[in-house]
């Protein structure tokens, strides 16, 4: 039987499993998040399985014999323009990325890395990226301020939060939900699927 690993620490990756009714736990990776790839979906799709992968090896070092693992890492960009947006650095980073995605369509792009751990040791992954295009309103300088003085923006890529107080000026999205949110469960769901597992009824 699997145990399944969320190589995240994310709030907002744990209550979409907890949503999903997805047992699980929890190991955050550590990993120094390098990559040499550039192009997005490549990008964000070796960030996620580096996650995962660190935390194989830590599972590695201490697994039950008899016990195996899904572990499954993401990682979120924003794009606009083919520029990366991360997390802002500060106030005022935060206020500049909002005021660039303000009445335009920019691109979120989650990597999902998986790693199955099997009995005898093999190691097998899985990996791939999801996008979905956001349209924004025309925010006013004013608006953008406000939102910025939540402090929501802080830890989010791109300085925004879907499923929070700026989802009153999202216009328009083209493709999954969640990956904006920062988890493309269905994708996730169906990958292992394919493999012959389903992780809504492992107990």
């Amino acid at each position: 039987m699997y145990k399944v690993i969320l190589a995240s620490g994310s709030p907002r990756r744990k209550e979409i499993m907890d949503i999903m009714g997805i047992k699980y736990e929890v190991i955050s990776s550590d990993v120094k998040e390098e990559v040499r790839e550039t192009e997005p979906a490549a990008m964000v799709k070796a960030l996620a399985i580096l996650k995962s992968n660190a935390v194989a090896d830590i599972i590695n070092k201490e697994k039950q014999k008899d016990q195996e693992y899904i572990i499954i890492g993401a990682d979120t960009m924003v794009f606009y323009e083919e520029n990366a947006l991360g997390k802002p650095k500060d106030v005022e980073d935060a206020v500049r990325m909002i005021s660039m995605l303000s009445g335009d369509t920019h691109e979120v792009y989650t990597g999902v890395g998986i790693v199955i751990l099997h009995n005898d040791g093999a190691r097998e992954e899985l990996s791939t990226a999801v996008s979905t295009k956001v349209s924004v309103q025309d925010m006013t300088m004013d608006q953008i301020r406000e939102y910025v003085a939540t402090g929501e923006p802080m830890d989010k890529a791109g300085a925004y939060a879907i499923q929070g107080q700026f989802g009153i000026y999202i216009k328009e999205i083209q493709g999954d939900y969640y990956n904006v949110v920062g988890f493309p469960i269905a994708k996730i769901y169906s990958m292992l699927l394919k493999k012959g597992i389903d992780i809504k009824k492992l107990k």
